[in-house]
């Protein structure tokens, strides 16, 4: 299995945080978000690693090769990080995995526990992502599902009434999604230009040709996205004692 990680966003809303490193190379505790990420994934048995980078991407892709000189890592670098949106950088990325079987995609702005990519894996569902259940509000990526659990609207503009969570931003994908996907992605970027938006929109757009995600409840597990630098402060008093080195 391997695992995509995206990483190539300014992050302005963070600034001055970012005017000189990369968001994820922002520090919780001891390590920062990117080393957090990574040993997660080793942590769950998962050692090729596939990370789009973008913005100051010299000094991200030197922090990997010196902090994990073993790790198996595949770095992608995309040009227009400044003018397209996380839709743009998977695409980029869906080459180096259409041959697995599955693979984790995770965004590369999430503190969250080790744990719940175990719960992905270990989900019957070929397709899932870690959900949130929690009080709702215009920001997040919310999930709406029908009567079989299948999500069907996942996106922030959908009913918050409506919704059951909010989507953390990791996923489990198999072959056949991927599949699915990169067909989708290619006419999407190639054809309509769609590559300033959230790649929740292709999840929504299979949909209608039957490709389902189902939730998979991590609520009890710690989890948030960081966004600004209030959400790294709050972070620190936050993060679970367990979590905190």
């Amino acid at each position: 299995m391997k695992a995509i990680i995206l990483a190539a966003g300014i992050a302005s809303r963070l600034r001055p945080l970012t005017n000189d490193r990369p968001k994820c190379l922002l520090k919780i505790g001891d390590r920062s978000l990117l080393e957090r990420t990574i040993d997660a994934l080793l942590e769950n048995n998962i050692r090729e690693i596939v990370i789009v980078t973008g913005y100051l991407h010299e000094m991200l892709e030197s922090f990997v090769q010196t902090r994990y000189p073993s790790l198996s890592v595949k770095f992608i670098h995309n040009e227009l990080y400044a003018t397209t949106n996380n839709i743009y950088s998977l695409w980029l990325a869906l080459p180096e995995v259409q041959q697995e079987k599955e693979i984790i995609l995770l965004d590369s702005d999430i503190l969250f526990d080790p744990l719940m990519i175990k719960i992905l894996r270990d989900a019957p569902h070929a397709n899932c992502l870690a959900l949130d259940s929690h009080k709702l509000g215009e920001e997040e990526i919310k999930v709406i599902v029908n009567g079989k659990n299948q999500i069907t609207e996942l996106s922030k503009t959908c009913s918050i009434e409506k919704a059951i969570g909010e989507s953390i931003g990791i996923e489990k994908i198999s072959h056949a999604y991927l599949l699915a996907l990169h067909e989708e992605l290619e006419h999407m970027i190639l054809h309509e230009k769609l590559d300033n938006v959230f790649y929740e929109l292709a999840f929504e757009r299979l949909i209608t040709r039957g490709q389902y995600f189902y939730p998979v409840d991590t609520s009890a597990y710690f989890s948030m996205e960081l966004d600004t630098p209030e959400d790294f402060h709050d972070a620190i008093n936050r993060i679970p004692k367990h979590l905190q080195a």
